[in-house]
């Protein structure tokens, strides 16, 4: 089994940002969320994918390796709107939804 490189380079500078105040952290293009925010909110779950086998040219599996990390979600993608393009009654997939008004009811959102 492979395995994932976790370990990419950030840009951001933890040491800096460790010792902010939290008074310094502009919020201006991201205000915090009260609870009229979460009131109607619901969570969308995806429904689980299912197992195939599939046969592909090695040449269009290379490629899509190639691509990086998230190739299989990205060949469903690209599989997902050809299906769309074919036949426009097709919906987005079902999901299951949960009311987090529910989830929160005994916690707090900080």
């Amino acid at each position: 089994m492979k395995v994932k490189n976790t370990k990419k380079t950030s840009n951001t500078d933890w040491e800096r940002l460790s010792t902010m105040d939290d008074n310094e952290i502009n919020l201006e293009d991201s205000p915090e969320l009260d609870d009229s925010f979460f009131a109607n909110a619901t969570i969308r779950m995806p429904e689980p994918k299912k197992s195939v086998s599939l046969r592909l040219d090695p040449d269009i599996l290379e490629w899509y390796k190639h691509q990086g990390p998230g190739y299989q979600t990205r060949m469903n993608a690209v599989l997902r709107m050809y299906m769309r393009a074919k036949n426009s009654n097709v919906k987005s997939p079902p999901v299951m939804k949960k009311t987090v008004k529910r989830q929160l009811a005994n916690k707090k959102v900080n």
